[in-house]
């Protein structure tokens, strides 16, 4: 019951009315209340059985919507069935297993670690409602992801934007502001749902952005690529959507990027709120006229207001400079994930809808995430996750060269641990340490999988002279279909070759597709090239005469001549930062 209407019978907060059935894991009318009591406005839909969330606050609980007008004494629903108003019908799906504690739990865990994945940016989801369809905010990206899917690496692109518009942020900066990418987090998923790394990457990293098709006012209009500017230039400026966001980081990491979600200053705010507040440690006093946080060293609650002048303060922590933002932003999160892991939001529904809304309203997402029953499919891949086994950490930077000593104000790639680091991710690498039995399975696995494919390599070889290959540049250096093709013909003898320009999607490794009955022409070549094994990809029909192989050249491809798939690093980078989600951290 709300505090401000204690004693008032007439006064119930519909909320108050429905709690959960720890047998069914369905909400039901709560019994033993008077006839006035039982006098509520319209109840909410009923949970959908996929998923749902656990976290609540023991901190005093925020407003839920105001009842409508009384209705009359609403009947208690039959066993099975969810509150009056929801979907008709009663007892078992077809896909229900008749396990209640099964339910309960599968909800509780898709939930938190659905609203980790939104909140990397300010934003949980509890968004189990059709209703809340309609909040949500979808924009087509122009194929600038694929979708993510079952049985793969998940990679989500996480967008918190600067942009001022909207009811309650008229008061932050330049309000005409089209806004940039302010906070930006690749969150990877590894293949077997063990582990997940939450990649920020710097707003004033100097990088390329490529061309972006633009879909405005219904026609596609292509937007030029730019070199050697700031990253948060790929959103909003010249009219950039967050597809070109994901184009650019596709660029600039090699992964290639499924799906986005992006949010603005009012998700922070609202989330906080609506979680109860999200606990801090600070290890000194701050007041930062800028962000106007003012708090004194030591563990705080924040929401609303505090909470986001928390994750903008860039003057209160580290040397001032964005990079220490970025390490406060990821103490926040992973605080926020924690706290929505820990507490019961089920048996809340007053917290429960409250969630619902502010995620669902905060939210903007690509067509692939455009509904609730897809957001939800997303959040049943991720539901297995340990937060212990989610890792934050940072593209490794270094201060711009370009940049005079006394004005250093943006930052470029330390290639020297970038490089290993993201070959990590692209490998499916964890950054923290798996659970023992979870690993074991997991090396089985691989060991299994991998001695299948090294036997792809056994077997004759073709003379050069008999390889037929087209090639195509899928991520390598600019000219490096053109550059092969010439280094195969003069160095290899290898005179059946063809120069396909850019393949039509960018790849992290290179890769030669090939028919059955051309297995010698691929050892031939692997050899030639330097190709590992796991870069065969044969096919299961033969080919007719004179039809070519087809080598595509990956982001991992360097010049002809040099070896690849040299073994992904299994330890990160010494110096690259990183933290575990499961780890309170006190900003300093």
């Amino acid at each position: 019951m709300d505090a401000q209407s204690r004693g008032r019978a007439d006064e119930i907060d519909p909320a108050d009315q429905w709690v959960l059935n720890p047998r069914t894991g369905n909400y039901e009318l709560q019994l033993g209340r008077s006839a006035a009591q039982q006098r509520v406005a319209p109840s909410p839909r009923r949970l959908r059985r996929s998923s749902t969330s656990t976290s609540t606050s023991t901190s005093t609980p925020t407003a839920a919507p105001a009842p409508a007008a009384p209705s009359p004494a609403v009947p208690k629903p039959r066993r099975g069935e969810g509150p009056p108003g929801g979907r008709r019908g009663g007892g078992r799906s077809r896909k229900d297993d008749g396990a209640p504690g099964r339910r309960k739990r599968l909800l509780a865990v898709t939930g938190g670690t659905l609203a980790f994945l939104l909140v990397s940016s300010g934003v949980g989801s509890y968004i189990y409602y059709e209703h809340l369809n309609g909040n949500l905010k979808v924009i087509d990206t122009g194929g600038a992801g694929g979708g993510f899917k079952k049985d793969q690496p998940i990679n989500i692109l996480v967008i918190g934007t600067d942009k001022r518009s909207g009811k309650g942020n008229e008061g932050y900066g330049d309000a005409e502001s089209v806004g940039h990418a302010d906070t930006t987090i690749l969150f990877h998923v590894s293949k077997d749902r063990s582990n997940a790394t939450a990649l920020s990457i710097p707003r004033d990293l100097i990088t390329d952005i490529p061309a972006c098709p633009t879909k405005i006012d219904g026609s596609v209009k292509e937007i030029p690529g730019t070199r050697g500017t700031r990253f948060n230039n790929s959103l909003g400026q010249e009219g950039r959507d967050p597809g070109c966001t994901m184009r650019t980081v596709k660029q600039l990491t090699g992964l290639d990027v499924d799906n986005f979600m992006m949010v603005d200053f009012n998700a922070v705010k609202n989330l906080s709120t609506a979680v109860g507040g999200v606990p801090v440690c600070l290890a000194k006093d701050v007041n930062d006229r800028d962000s106007k946080l003012n708090l004194k060293a030591g563990e705080h609650r924040l929401e609303g207001e505090q909470a986001l002048a928390f994750v903008r303060t860039r003057h209160s922590f580290g040397n001032e400079s964005d990079l220490d933002r970025i390490k406060t932003q990821q103490q926040f999160l992973g605080s926020m994930m924690r706290e929505m892991k820990s507490k019961e939001t089920l048996t809340s529904p007053k917290k429960f809808f409250s969630l619902a809304e502010a995620a669902t309203k905060s939210l903007t997402v690509d067509q692939g995430l455009g509904s609730i029953g897809k957001l939800t499919a997303l959040a049943g891949e991720l539901k297995g996750i340990n937060p212990k086994n989610v890792t934050f950490t940072t593209l490794p930077v270094v201060d711009n060269p370009a940049e005079p000593a006394n004005r250093k104000a943006t930052v470029v790639v330390n290639s020297a641990q970038a490089d290993p680091l993201l070959q990590m991710i692209r490998g499916d690498v964890s950054l923290t340490e798996v659970e023992k039995k979870e690993q074991a399975a997991k090396d089985a696995a691989e060991a299994d999988a991998k001695g299948r494919q090294d036997a792809l390599l056994q077997g004759n070889r073709a003379p050069a002279g008999d390889i037929r290959v087209d090639v195509y540049n899928g991520g390598g250096p600019p000219g490096s279909a053109s550059t092969t093709l010439t280094w195969l013909q003069n160095s290899k003898g290898v005179y059946k070759a063809g120069n396909h320009g850019n393949a039509s999607a960018r790849l992290a490794a290179t890769q030669l597709e090939y028919a059955p009955n051309q297995a010698d022409q691929a050892r031939a070549l692997a050899d030639m090239m330097g190709l590992p094994a796991s870069a065969l990809r044969p096919g299961a029909v033969d080919a007719a005469p004179r039809t070519p192989m087809k080598l595509t050249l990956g982001s991992d491809f360097k010049e002809p001549g040099t070896p690849l798939g040299a073994a992904v690093p299994q330890q990160a980078p010494e110096g690259v930062q990183r933290v575990e989600a499961d780890k309170a951290v006190c900003a300093k």
